[in-house]
């Protein structure tokens, strides 16, 4: 790779220049005029303006529609294995400090942007780390990021996993499994706020869990004590058995996965919790069967998997969440709570409250938003890409 005196040159159009000013981390190839020095896909490249002016320093990739991943903006800073290790020891210090640090559970370790690793997400079960790869640029370099994490955390093994999607778009080869130290034997115990849960990592959807709705399901479990509640998109059933732990008197979770409501299942039994039940079936379909059957519950949580993952489709999304959610409105008694979210990064925060204003007023409830949540904080929010801020997650009471 180009050493970064000698660094190849993307310019930027006069008319994206301010653009950048933010910082943010994307450089998509609608903004390059064109490229000095013919970097190969994976090298070191400096992002210049059309003055010829130093931006940022990034990686490159022509095959992808983020042309350049931007990772410093002090030009006298290489990306070189110094430069990741100072950015891991930064985001495994951030967890240390707000407690995200037990030995035997779970915890998001590395956040992608979120903490400058523009695509490198790592999650730590216990004494295991699994690394989602999302750029060419992280998995040119997992030579020198996997030995920095064995080094810093002192894991027993490292895994990888890749996005199918993710690798198309950024022209990657899938690589998923064992790649560093003691590959786990069959499932990983952890303990998660009281929980006992078993991940397997070969199979499971992401790197594991949904680590990032973890603090909002201790928030949603203190308003249902004592409630019948129903949770739709459940999967491994983390909102029902977080409230049936917390003291609701029942739950019921919903999920097209057969796979994943054995797992919920086996989950309630390894827990004790007899007062929560499974049942496979499609979300909308089973929803719509209980508002016909006249159901009603003190607490719904909807939690369905990312809607909009193009600006193509985002008005559908939109039209989708709206539906859900008059929907769970309909099936929230009178004063009952309304957890309900959405992961996708295209819906911002105010669109998801527009959504639930027209469920509301088509559904003739009213509708008071009591909190509203996001990520838990082992996924930080970046200022410079308002992309990491994608989970929106609203405690509502409906009159």
């Amino acid at each position: 790779m180009h050493p970064p005196h000698e660094a190849p040159r993307v310019v930027l159009k006069a008319s994206k220049v301010r653009a950048f000013a933010t910082q943010h981390p994307w450089v998509l190839d609608a903004s390059i005029d064109h490229v000095i020095g013919g970097p190969a896909d994976g090298d070191e490249v400096d992002l210049v303006t059309d003055k010829g002016k130093f931006v940022a320093r990034g990686i490159y990739n022509g095959r992808s529609r983020i042309r350049v991943r931007l990772y410093s903006w002090n030009r006298r800073e290489p990306i070189d294995d110094d430069f990741w290790r100072r950015r891991l020891e930064s985001a495994l210090a951030l967890r240390r400090r707000i407690g995200y640090d037990d030995p035997q559970g779970a915890c998001r370790l590395v956040f992608s942007e979120g903490d400058g690793l523009s695509g490198l997400i790592v999650d730590r079960y216990a004494d295991w780390l699994t690394i989602q790869v999302t750029a060419l640029a992280v998995q040119k370099r997992l030579a020198v990021v996997v030995p920095i994490l064995a080094e810093l955390v002192r894991p027993r093994g490292i895994l990888v996993r890749t996005e199918r999607t993710m690798a198309r778009s950024e022209g990657m080869e899938v690589r998923d499994g064992p790649y560093w130290g003691e590959p786990p034997a069959g499932r990983i115990r952890v303990v998660d706020g009281g929980l006992r849960d078993e991940i397997d990592l070969a199979e499971g959807q992401k790197t594991g869990l949904y680590l990032d709705q973890r603090e909002n399901r201790r928030a949603a479990a203190r308003y249902f004590r004592d409630q019948r509640v129903l949770d739709g998109f459940c999967y491994h059933g983390g909102f029902s058995l977080t409230a049936a732990m917390g003291g609701a008197r029942e739950c019921l979770g919903i999920d097209s996965s057969q796979k994943a409501i054995e797992e919920a299942k086996a989950a309630a039994a390894r827990n004790g919790l007899a007062n929560v039940r499974f049942e496979t079936g499609d979300a909308f379909e089973r929803l719509q069967a209980l508002v016909a059957q006249g159901q009603h519950f003190g607490g719904v949580v909807l939690d369905p998997p990312k809607f909009a993952r193009t600006r193509k489709n985002l008005d559908e999304a939109l039209r989708a969440y709206h539906w859900l959610n008059r929907l769970g409105m309909a099936l929230v008694e009178p004063g009952g709570i309304l957890v309900t979210c959405s992961c996708s990064g295209l819906v911002t925060r105010d669109d998801f409250f527009h959504v639930l204003l027209g469920a509301a007023q088509q559904a003739r409830r009213r509708v008071q938003v009591l909190e509203q949540r996001g990520a838990a904080p082992d996924h930080p929010v970046a200022v410079h890409c308002p992309e990491t801020e994608y989970l929106k997650c609203f405690i509502c009471r409906v009159e």
